[in-house]
C-alpha cells in the first residue's frame, strides 16, 4: 500500500522554526517528484515548494522563498521541509504529495497522485 505520512507540525512562535517530514511507505521516493502544499482556514490549498525527481531542482512559492528549504533523503525515503522565520500567515495544514516518474516537479496539484493526511502548523505568540 502506497502511503505518505507527514510529521513535525506543531505550535511555534513567530520567528521560530519547524522541520516537516514526509515519509513514504510502499514505494521509493527516488522516482517521484514531491510537493508540499498548505491550506489555511477559509482558503484554497496552495503550493509551497517542490523537488524534482529528474535533477533535484527545487521550487518555492514567493511567500516562502528564502525562509523554507525542501530536501530529500533517499536513504530514509523521506522528504523534508525546513521552515525558518515563521510568520502567523504560515499557519495552515501542510500536505506532501508524490507524482510518479522521473520529471521536473510542479506546484500545481493536478499531477500529484498520492497525498498524505496533513500536519497542522500554527504560528502564534
Amino acid at each position: 500500500q502506497l502511503q505518505l505520512v507527514e510529521s513535525g507540525g506543531g505550535l511555534v512562535q513567530p520567528g521560530g522554526s519547524l522541520r516537516l517530514s514526509c515519509a513514504a511507505s510502499g514505494f521509493t521516493l527516488d522516482y517521484y517528484a514531491i510537493g508540499w502544499f498548505r491550506q489555511a482556514p477559509g482558503k484554497e490549498r496552495e503550493g509551497v515548494s517542490c523537488i524534482s525527481s529528474s535533477d533535484g531542482s527545487t521550487y518555492y512559492a514567493d511567500s516562502v522563498k528564502g525562509r523554507f528549504t525542501i530536501s530529500r533523503d533517499n536513504a530514509k525515503n523521506t522528504v523534508y521541509l525546513q521552515m525558518n522565520s515563521l510568520k502567523p500567515e504560515d499557519t495552515a495544514v501542510y500536505y506532501c504529495a508524490a507524482e510518479p516518474g522521473i520529471r521536473r516537479a510542479t506546484m500545481e496539484e493536478g499531477p500529484y497522485d498520492y497525498w498524505g493526511q496533513g500536519t497542522q502548523v500554527t504560528v502564534s505568540s
